[in-house]
């Protein structure tokens, strides 16, 4: 992976900011957070998040953080709102809080009422005590975060450049503990978020961005060393069968179903998408889990697999199969926490064609679309984990702690009526 900095890009961010009365820092920061989000191998769709940490014109501490609903490739200053850092930083020796406590500290700090909420992982930003955080689920660092056991290759791959922070759920505790850590190995430049993503951090926009770059490309060279091949994002080069995706949409769309009156889909097919379809073992890795917890609002645990000849008969009962699965599991977890939950539908977002490609489904072109892009990507990562050990990505208790967190089904909310 190599750096896409360009000075006089920088330059033109930052007399674009001026313009708009906004400071050079965060000018810097609209900059950085493109270039990562232009490149779908570090993050796709409101996935990351970035962070810069200035002084107000009273002199006041204050962070721009990424807010809900944004992605980081078309973000712009709205989309970086403000909140006072102290206040935040309080959070650190208080109480634990709620997801929805935590989230009414992170509002009741905006300077601008009514900006968006800023990222649920605000908090681990600002407890960072460096002015620019950046945070990627990079698709190499998600092949090797998804193995059993990384935390004595994390340090062999960055010695002490890297600290290693077994899974959190993301929200306060995650940010409670990464600060732990990070106190542990305060010259460390950048944090390991084992099964999740990669976060790094310095003084100027520039060194966090080519430390993001550089760790990634380690992560890449590690890969290669057992002659794994990371391929790049690959381009869909076969089309659907029209008969197929006729009686898939039909058994989809019937009574009662979330897509009863809207349905698109998404059929994929690459080298990648043919290679993880073609697996022996397929029902066993699908049903792992997702690559990054939050995929699992999008795509569901795991997919709905067919035959490329299955019939309607075939599908229609492939569907029942599903749904009854997805069941099974809303029963087997709903009852571990003491609040109530609500099962959401129990249909596929995903269907693996054996040997062939994959249906991304939505409500909507652009939620199938956005699926698409995940499977794409997700594809690759698993396809590299498994050529590199084991994917192992967080279990089944934990995946349904997150597809059934409030502060994620918030965020789709959002996005869906973006």
């Amino acid at each position: 992976m190599k750096s896409r900095w360009n000075d006089i890009d920088a330059d033109r961010y930052v007399e674009a900011a001026r313009s708009a009365g906004h400071s050079e820092a965060l000018g810097l920061r609209i900059y950085t957070s493109r270039i990562i989000g232009g490149d779908p191998d570090l993050v796709l769709h409101g996935g990351g998040n970035t962070s810069v940490k200035v002084r107000g014109e009273d002199g006041s501490a204050l962070m721009h953080i990424k807010g809900s609903g944004w992605d980081l490739d078309t973000i712009e200053a709205p989309g970086l709102p403000a909140v006072r850092l102290p206040e935040l930083l309080a959070a650190r020796d208080g109480p634990r809080l709620s997801d929805p406590d935590m989230v009414a500290l992170l509002r009741t700090n905006l300077l601008d009422a009514g900006a968006p909420n800023p990222s649920v992982e605000a908090l681990l930003h600002a407890f960072i005590p460096h002015d620019f955080v950046d945070h990627t689920h990079a698709t190499a660092i998600l092949a090797l975060a998804d193995q059993p056991d990384m935390r004595d290759t994390v340090v062999r791959i960055y010695s002490d450049r890297v600290a290693y922070v077994p899974y959190v759920m993301p929200g306060f505790d995650l940010s409670i503990e990464a600060d732990r850590i990070f106190q542990a190995h305060p010259d460390c430049e950048g944090l390991w978020l084992e099964n999740h993503g990669l976060f790094t951090f310095a003084g100027t926009a520039r060194a966090s961005y080519e430390l993001m770059i550089e760790f990634v490309d380690m992560a890449e060279q590690e890969l290669a060393r057992k002659e794994v091949v990371l391929t790049g994002p690959q381009p869909n080069d076969r089309v659907a069968d029209a008969g197929l995706t006729a009686r898939l949409t039909k058994a989809l769309a019937g009574a009662g179903s979330p897509f009863e009156h809207a349905l698109s889909v998404d059929f994929r097919s690459t080298p990648a998408i043919r290679t993880y379809a073609l697996r022996g073992d397929l029902e066993s890795v699908s049903r792992r889990g997702t690559v990054t917890p939050d995929h699992v609002i999008r795509i569901k645990p795991w997919p709905m697999i067919i035959e490329p000849e299955a019939d309607a008969d075939e599908i229609a009962a492939a569907v029942e199969r599903y749904r009854a699965e997805y069941r099974a599991y809303f029963q087997r977890n709903a009852g571990r926490t003491p609040d109530a939950k609500t099962m959401l539908d129990a249909y596929p977002r995903v269907v693996v064609v054996r040997g062939e490609g994959m249906f991304a489904i939505g409500g909507n072109a652009k939620a199938a679309r956005i699926a698409g892009d995940l499977c794409e990507q997700a594809t690759r990562a698993i396809n590299a984990a498994e050529s590199y050990g084991r994917y192992t990505p967080i279990g089944e208790a934990d995946l349904f702690d997150m597809e059934y967190w409030v502060l994620e089904q918030a965020k789709l909310k959002v996005n869906q009526a973006s």
